[in-house]
């Protein structure tokens, strides 16, 4: 054997043992044993980004954050919520200094009081209308397994930036939800805060007269983010230049009207956002003059198999928007997951996505009275694709409108933190194999405790399931859904107005909400660095 071989062998040893990567021998052992596998273990810090909740004065804003249980979290934790600086101000460096070290660590500060039973009371606090312009935070969580809501109002509410950490961390959610009492985009908008990420689909966007859509960026960081927005309608890329190189200055949010990036009216467009560098926050914000409108949350990574879950049974219109980013067209069996089994909708029984256009198919009543979800698989070949739906509900004006990405499955927990006793669905599917599902519903805000129901759901179906509510409920609630056994589940959560006489309504997918992460077992072998004689 060369004498460069044997020194490239005895680097790579030296650096095994040096990054602490796992052997599969102890020191002396002369066979290898079998690996371990990765443990599943609580993360230990999730950020959060809300994005700017509305530009009219009528808006009334509520946050709800909740951290489940999580068996193996650290004891003690903190978390808070605080506004992001516009754009304005962190290019004037007030940004950096409110997203930056220091504040941060007057938050955790804040955060190690709250460990000592005053978590609850800040949480009071937001709930009295502290909308974190002022610099403090909007709301600081609670206990584990305790949700906390706070609330801002009017067009000048922030964007929001969000840490927790320790026993806050695993599975921290936030929901917020926007009641908007008239005017363009008048309704409910819900979603669920994300976490930072370099790259989002948004297929279901808009440029059409009537509509008015924003995409809403947050950066969390204490640098720049640069990020190419790219559009493409029927026919393929929406050509502009004015969405190339877009900057996100430290700790800020900016938000752009669709209309301005392109002269192009398009009905259904897919919106990219591709961050160059840093990571970003990112959502659109779709306003109709005469359906209302809703959050238009990031789609699911693009996939050949897709499900969009959860649409209302009582959808008066269903759009699907497909799009697919790769040099191939794909096509795709359409089937809709009802209570009874999977039912393919009379004249869409497939659709052909061409490559690099979007696709828009109107399915009508699909659901027909009973709970559905879409599941959607190649016919040939797979071709990865992004999807999602608009749902409307109600006749006439009194129509609302809502939007369902394509989702992740539920995996081992998702959570939905905002609940009330009335005006609460959830919807469960699993497109393949039947499956055990465990829902638990929280204490309340203001009180209660806790309570948890089991369901079965038989494969190629979808269920509205009986949600638990916690005795003696007092404010809102969280749910959080756990798959117990069986194939993949899907869910999402339906929000409806507490007036009954409007079809005002929001719907979130409960993906995975990733509050454990493998990890692999790793020991020290310090045999790899025995360099074996030449």
């Amino acid at each position: 054997m060369k004498r460069t071989t044997l020194s490239l062998f005895a680097g790579a040893a030296a650096l095994a043992a040096v990054t602490g990567f796992a052997a599969v021998s102890a020191p002396g052992d002369t066979g290898a044993e079998t690996a371990e596998p990765a443990a599943r273990l609580p993360v230990e810090r999730t950020s959060l980004l809300c994005p700017a909740p509305s530009a009219s004065d009528l808006a009334e804003t509520t946050y709800t954050s909740f951290t489940p249980v999580t068996e193996g979290a650290e004891k003690k934790g903190t978390a808070t919520l605080t506004a992001a600086a516009d754009g304005a101000a962190a290019e004037a460096g007030k940004g950096g200094e409110d997203a930056g070290s220091g504040k941060d660590g007057e938050d955790a500060k804040d955060g190690e009081e709250g460990k000592d039973g005053e978590d609850a009371k800040d949480g009071e606090e937001g709930k009295d209308g502290n909308d974190g312009k002022d610099g403090k935070p909007v709301l600081r969580p609670g206990a584990p397994g305790t949700p906390v809501t706070g609330t801002a109002s009017g067009a000048d509410a922030p964007a929001l930036t969000g840490t927790a950490e320790g026993s806050h961390a695993p599975g921290w959610t936030v929901q917020q939800t926007t009641e908007v009492a008239a005017g363009t985009g008048r309704g409910l908008l819900g979603l669920n805060c994300t976490a930072p990420d370099t790259e989002f689909w948004f297929p279901g966007a808009s440029t059409a007269s009537g509509r008015t859509d924003y995409v809403h960026l947050t950066n969390p960081d204490d640098s720049a983010a640069v990020v190419d927005i790219e559009l493409y309608g029927k026919d393929g890329v929406l050509k502009s230049t004015v969405g190339e190189g877009v900057t996100v200055p430290p700790g800020g949010g900016e938000s752009l009207l669709l209309s301005t990036l392109t002269d192009v009216e398009q009905t259904d467009v897919t919106v990219h956002v591709n961050v160059r560098s840093g990571r970003l926050g990112a959502a659109v914000q779709a306003l109709d003059d005469k359906t209302g409108g809703d959050w238009l949350t990031a789609a699911a990574d693009p996939a050949g198999e897709l499900v969009v879950p959860g649409i209302p049974a009582d959808a008066t219109s269903v759009r699907l928007m497909l799009f697919t980013p790769g040099g191939s067209d794909a096509d795709l069996k359409v089937r809709l997951a009802s209570p009874s089994g999977a039912i393919t909708p009379a004249g869409h029984e497939t659709v052909h996505v061409k490559a690099g256009m979007t696709t828009g198919v109107d399915l009508g009543e699909v659901t027909r009275g009973e709970a559905g979800s879409l599941v959607l698989t190649p016919t040939s070949g797979s071709v990865p694709v992004v999807a999602a739906v608009r749902v409307v509900r109600g006749e006439g004006g009194e129509q609302e409108s809502a939007f369902i990405p394509a989702s992740d499955p539920v995996g081992a927990r998702a959570t939905a933190a905002e609940n009330r006793a009335k005006g609460t669905t959830l919807s469960v599917t699993a497109p393949d194999r039947t499956a055990k599902v465990e829902v638990t519903a929280s204490a309340g805000t203001e009180g209660g405790t806790t309570a948890t129901k089991t369901f079965t759901i038989e494969g190629g179906t979808t269920q509205n399931v009986e949600v638990p509510v916690p005795a003696g409920l007092k404010g809102t609630y969280a749910l959080t859904v756990e798959t117990v056994s069986g194939g993949p589940v899907y869910a999402a959560r339906t929000l409806t107005g507490e007036d009954e006489d409007v079809a005002s309504f929001t719907v979130q997918p409960l993906p995975d909400d990733r509050g454990t992460v493998s990890v692999p077992k790793a020991e020290q072998n310090l045999s790899v660095l025995q360099q074996p004689p030449a």
